[in-house]
């Protein structure tokens, strides 16, 4: 299986609001095999070896991921492909309140252009490492870069949950927690 074959078959199968994010939850096809395309952990796309240089390609084969269980694939309506990724598909790259006097609600964008509210849709958690990871779409994850990680513990504020003391942040009228630590 090619990028080429994957590309065709993609512009094929999609028109008009599917081309910007297709249903590829309601698509089921066969698995085919695993493709030399590997998601680094610095949001890079490579193929056999060599980054893809060209970011529409990026983006419409992001908008044809799927995460299931713990295995990413790029899925058509007719084919289900293997690729793997080091961290997360994406990372946050920038944020800005979308009030600034009332600091309402936090947008976060990623390096591949997706811009959504920081809330219940799309929440935030930390990992056992303390790295933050924000829900992009479906159940695909978005890794907080490191320079807007630091910008939002600046945003955040001390609260004591459980015997420790955590870092928390509030948009769009609910509280996730960015960091924690003992006292």
């Amino acid at each position: 299986m090619s990028l080429d074959n994957i590309f065709a078959q993609i512009n094929q199968h999609l028109t008009g609001e599917e081309k910007s994010v297709p249903p590829v939850e309601q698509w089921d096809p066969e698995y085919c095999g695993e493709l030399d395309l590997h998601i680094k952990a610095s949001g890079e796309w490579w193929y056999q070896g060599t980054p893809i240089k060209r970011l529409r390609l990026v983006k419409l084969f992001a908008s044809v991921l799927k995460k299931v269980d713990e295995e990413y694939f790029l899925v058509t309506p007719v084919e289900k492909i293997k690729i793997s990724v080091e961290d997360a598909p994406f990372l946050i790259t920038r944020w800005e309140w979308q009030d600034e006097v009332a600091h309402s609600t936090m947008l976060l964008a990623t390096n591949l252009g997706d811009e959504f509210a920081l809330s219940s849709k799309h929440p935030m958690r930390v990992d056992e490492q303390g790295s933050v990871y924000v829900t992009v779409r479906r159940n695909l994850e978005a890794k907080v870069h490191r320079n807007v990680y630091y910008q939002l513990i600046e945003e955040s504020r001390q609260a004591i949950k459980g015997g420790e003391v955590t870092l928390q942040l509030e948009s769009d009228g609910e509280q996730f927690t960015i960091g924690r630590y003992a006292e």
